[in-house]
């Protein structure tokens, strides 16, 4: 048996995150455990998408949090890892400044990716290998505080994608384009017009938490009228009201009234009704792309 230890860093417009996997491989079996997950809520989002810039209090936060990751990393042996930016760091004046500081300070060399790739890289986390029915054609949409990525899937193959400048962090302080969301509903438009009928796959930690919040078992859908009514719920209390009632922590109690927008945005122009939570994301995707990247250069 051979085990690898993977590292992935996604560093997003509303927190950043570290996953440390251990890679069991027996024969061609690969077991993928989970070691160490570890989230802070910096949002960069905040300063990006009004000043253009990261300001020098997130900078700083943003830099200590890279050089814990790195020491974490070293603790637990990891033996490959990629670091990734998405939204907040593309848009930033002064994003690759710092990933320059943040490689001099920590030893982690950060990617800053496009759209495309974010979606790609979130695709290979394989979170439609559990979906039962295979014939059927998806949307893998993962809606993070910056952008939404979205996969379609059709005949058991990647048709295409697309990235959007529609993310809960950029909303929430009115910085989304005017024609942005024109975009996003005119592509989705004319994807149903090609693949209907579809179901959603649906990933991001806001999906997460109402999956969590309906009472849905694992691998349990959510459906599009449930979902519906606590958004409606959701958006007629004030934020702290959502923490009281719902138990939602400060982090997640104004985000998650515009993601569950955008999700059942995509569901009514879509005619959805099944949404799948498979609950991985980006970060998952880095750790089975540093796999198949190993595989392929044996």
């Amino acid at each position: 048996m051979n085990t690898d230890i993977f590292a992935a860093i996604d560093i997003g417009s509303n927190a950043i995150r570290l996953l440390i996997n251990n890679i069991e491989t027996t024969g061609t079996t690969s077991d993928f455990k989970k070691t160490a997950f570890l989230r802070v809520p910096i949002r960069l989002g905040e300063d990006v998408f009004t000043q253009n810039e990261i300001s020098e209090e997130k900078k700083q936060r943003l830099i200590d949090a890279m050089q814990g990751f790195s020491y974490i990393m070293k603790a637990y042996g990891v033996t490959a890892y990629r670091a990734c930016a998405t939204s907040a760091m593309r848009d930033a004046k002064n994003g690759k400044q710092i990933t320059d500081i943040i490689l001099n300070e920590s030893g982690i060399n950060i990617e800053i990716i496009s759209g495309r790739e974010e979606a790609d890289i979130i695709y290979e986390a394989g979170g439609l290998n559990d979906v039962i029915d295979k014939s059927r054609n998806y949307l893998y949409v993962d809606v993070g505080g910056g952008s939404t990525e979205i996969v379609v899937f059709s005949n058991q193959q990647k048709i295409t994608s697309n990235s959007f400048e529609l993310g809960t962090v950029r909303m929430l302080v009115n910085a989304v384009k005017a024609d942005e969301e024109k975009r996003f509903k005119t592509w989705l438009k004319a994807v149903y017009k090609k693949h209907a009928p579809l179901s959603i796959v649906a990933s991001g930690g806001n999906i997460n938490k109402v999956h969590k919040m309906l009472g849905k078992r694992d691998k349990e859908f959510l459906n599009y009228t449930e979902t519906k009514v606590l958004f409606d719920a959701l958006k007629d209390l004030s934020y702290e009201e959502r923490i009281q009632n719902f138990k939602l922590n400060t982090y997640r109690a104004d985000v998650i009234i515009p993601a569950l927008r955008i999700f059942l945005t995509v569901g009514k122009i879509c005619k959805v009704n099944e949404i799948y939570v498979p609950k991985v994301g980006l970060v998952d995707g880095i750790i089975h792309h540093l796999y198949s990247e190993k595989n392929k250069s044996k």
